[in-house]
């Protein structure tokens, strides 16, 4: 199977993706444990910070020894040259923030799945155009449920994910996957700081298993 299009059927198994990043290495290890062990097998990590792409080769060494069938991708990636650096620390996948081209194309060659942001259908279009399977669709809290409905119209052959303060509760989700959405995209409304700072991971884990449990069941209604 063409690991990109694996890595697309997997976010829409498994219908969440949290996006996290942190300036510790440690935190950031036991912040992915916690994901992994809730079911999590799709992870963005964020190119924030002096230390990310450090933090990244760890996390990438663990989820290689420890966390098996973890698809590991870059996030918040602007330029060719950062690409290239988390390609070669090992990405599964790269996520820009808009639609870049010279991203999109270092990322064809490599054989990787390209995820932008978008946020209009010029943007969407040009993604499409690029060879984007799967769109973030930001700000999500913004744009809201109906108008990915309608966006969902005009690109059939497109999936969305909302990303964005997106709400964790049933409601909010049952909405967003009814309009359309593949999956939802989960940063600060998941891995809430406040359990990071005071390291509850079990708590963490237990909110993304959650988390995971409400979209197994809009999904199967």
């Amino acid at each position: 199977m063409d690991r990109r299009k694996k890595i697309v059927d997997l976010v829409k198994e498994q219908g969440i993706v949290p996006i996290y990043s942190h300036p510790d290495a440690e935190v950031s290890i036991r912040i992915l444990n916690s994901l992994y062990q809730a079911g999590c097998r799709v992870v963005e990590y964020s190119h924030h910070g002096e230390n990310a792409v450090t933090n990244f080769l760890q996390l990438r060494k663990v989820a290689d020894k420890e966390l098996h069938g973890l698809q590991l991708g870059a996030g918040s990636i602007k330029n060719k040259i950062d690409a290239t650096e988390y390609i070669n620390e090992g990405a599964n996948f790269i996520v820009c923030p808009g639609v870049i081209e010279g991203v999109a194309t270092l990322a064809d060659n490599n054989d990787l799945l390209w995820i932008p942001c978008c946020a209009t259908p010029t943007e969407i279009i040009l993604a499409d155009d690029l060879g984007a399977q799967l769109v973030k669709l930001f700000p999500g809290s913004l744009l809201g449920p109906a108008y990915l409905a309608a966006v969902k119209e005009i690109f059939p052959g497109l999936w969305f994910m909302p990303t964005g303060n997106v709400d964790t509760n049933e409601e909010s989700l049952t909405s967003w996957f009814k309009s359309g959405a593949s999956a939802i995209e989960l940063g600060n409304d998941l891995i809430h700081n406040s359990l990071v700072d005071s390291k509850d991971y079990d708590r963490l884990e237990s909110l993304a298993r959650q988390a995971l449990q409400i979209v197994q069941k809009i999904n199967r209604s």
